[in-house]
């Protein structure tokens, strides 16, 4: 499930380093991060929809592979974003 645009729009704006930042590890987290909370709402109602579960799987992968990146090389920026998305306990 895609995100709404206005929604899309908002999450770039509160995360982007700079004007015309759409690609930068911060705003590519926090996209995965508000898709991921939407299909999570959406098992509650088709526990078996497998295909999209995969995709689920692989969208919380990718994210794991951008922290573990932005943990390596900006550990401040790091600790601010987990902390402000809610991510890690």
């Amino acid at each position: 499930m895609a995100l709404v645009v206005e929604v899309k729009k908002e999450v770039i704006k509160k995360y982007q380093v700079h004007t015309k930042d759409t690609g930068s590890t911060e705003v590519q987290i926090a996209l995965l991060t508000e898709r991921i909370n939407s299909l999570s709402g959406h098992f509650q109602q088709n526990r078996k929809d497998y295909n999209s579960r995969r995709g689920l799987l692989k969208m919380i992968g990718h994210r794991s592979a951008l922290l573990k990146y932005l943990a390596k090389y900006q550990p401040e920026k790091y600790q601010k974003l987990i902390k402000e998305l809610n991510i890690r306990k």
